[in-house]
């Protein structure tokens, strides 16, 4: 059965949120290789249906969100017994070879954490650069009119 556009586009919405992107049309055309009149129209569909919201102009994120992150800390006893604790209502004690399968476990997601805090250092570096860079040519444009 094939997935229909409306669907590919909830889930690319859902998926580059999820992965801390900000969601535009044209994030969503180049990863979906679909024209932006097809993803304009089912982005206007998904907002109707209240599947996504619009939170600014041309930025959407889904309807579905997940509760506030609680605070978690882990904490390694002399004898490698490692515990979990998850806000203010959940302990977990892991024996150390439970501790290193959860965390073989968990390695994808802090590869992907790290990816997008990469990211978002190389978004940040990159819009200093633009700025130094506009007033480079501005200061060479003052000099060659002198």
């Amino acid at each position: 059965m094939q997935m229909t556009n409306k669907q590919r586009v909830l889930d690319a919405v859902i998926d580059l949120h999820n992965q801390e992107q900000i969601v535009t049309r044209e994030t969503l055309s180049d990863v979906l290789d679909l024209k932006q009149t097809i993803i304009d129209d089912n982005l206007s569909s998904l907002v109707n249906d209240d599947l996504i919201h619009r939170v600014q102009r041309g930025v959407y994120v889904p309807t579905v969100e997940h509760k506030p992150a609680r605070i978690i800390s882990k904490i390694v006893l002399p004898c490698g017994t490692v515990k979990i604790d998850i806000g203010d209502d959940m302990v977990v004690t892991l024996t150390p070879k439970e501790a290193r399968l959860i965390g073989s476990l968990f390695m994808a997601d802090a590869m992907q954490y790290s990816n997008i805090e990469i990211g978002h250092h190389a978004a940040l570096t990159t819009a200093k650069m633009d700025l130094e860079l506009k007033q480079m040519r501005k200061q060479l444009r003052e000099l060659s009119a002198v």
